[in-house]
């Protein structure tokens, strides 16, 4: 009888996945076994499943406890079977390139009247960020706290409108992007005048849109491209000290916390979402 020979890492980490996935667990899912290269081009064909609009996506299995309840035939046909459910109240914050998740856990309990959603397209990561929801909600079944949070993979410069109406969201937080650093790769950074009018459709008037990095350069892009668009004013200083939701993502975000760890310096800046002008 031969010896079988070790699995290798990968194999690990998927046997590691699969054992995560058990109903009811509540042990926290260990970020070794769900290892990913640092960024994804976002350009690539990634194979992602996306709505066609926003009323066509089915949030149910995201946000179990805030679907709303079915009002239809008591005796639901073949049309309503494969019913699109609805959710009792609207995603209003999204946090695009949410990593591990670390912003989406923190400010869950912090925004408890809001529903979350966290946007990552790497795999595994969002496999990750989900495991991590899941894992939190088993532990806190009692309170219900984290019921509001949710991750799924997508490519926002591609189908940010896919998923979201025109005015629905109050916050999108922008936290550590890719900053492609090279001329030729600006294009693919997640702030640009195209996708500053993406998020403006995506905005109610009033709402705000977070940047931080630990890239002067990016800053600054990201400062001149929002402020160059027609649809966003920069928020003074004082408000911006003064705002829950900058003091927590200054700290509690990985990418932050590895900053602060290596003594480095992070760039703050939010923009507010304007009225639209008077149609002429």
């Amino acid at each position: 009888m031969t010896d079988q020979p070790p699995p290798s890492k990968r194999q690990k980490r998927e046997d590691y996945r699969k054992a995560h996935k058990i109903e009811g667990s509540a042990e926290l899912p260990k970020k070794k076994f769900y290892r990913q290269r640092a960024h994804a081009n976002p350009f690539s064909d990634h194979q992602l499943t996306y709505p066609a609009s926003p009323d066509l996506m089915d949030w149910a299995s995201y946000y179990p406890a805030y679907v709303a309840p079915y009002t239809g035939p008591e005796e639901p046909d073949e049309h309503h079977e494969t019913r699109i459910k609805s959710l009792s109240k609207d995603i209003t914050v999204a946090d695009i390139g949410c990593g591990f998740g670390g912003l989406l856990v923190a400010l869950a309990p912090k925004l408890p009247h809001e529903l979350l959603l966290g946007m990552e397209i790497r795999t595994q990561v969002t496999e990750f960020v989900q495991d991590r929801i899941k894992a939190l909600r088993n532990q806190n079944a009692d309170s219900g706290i984290y019921q509001n949070i949710a991750c799924l993979r997508a490519n926002t410069m591609k189908f940010l409108p896919n998923f979201f109406k025109k005015g629905q969201l109050s916050k999108i937080f922008l936290c550590f992007p890719d900053p492609h650093f090279k001329a030729r790769k600006h294009k693919a950074r997640i702030v640009s005048l195209t996708l500053n009018s993406e998020y403006a459709f995506a905005m109610k008037p009033g709402g705000i849109v977070y940047t931080i990095t630990d890239v002067e350069d990016l800053h600054k892009w990201m400062v001149k491209h929002l402020e160059d668009h027609p649809s966003f004013e920069k928020v003074g200083k004082k408000e911006e000290a003064e705002d829950e939701c900058v003091k927590t993502m200054m700290v509690e975000t990985e990418e932050g916390k590895k900053v602060e760890r290596n003594k480095g310096e992070k760039f703050v800046a939010c923009f507010r979402r304007l009225e639209d002008p008077p149609w002429p």
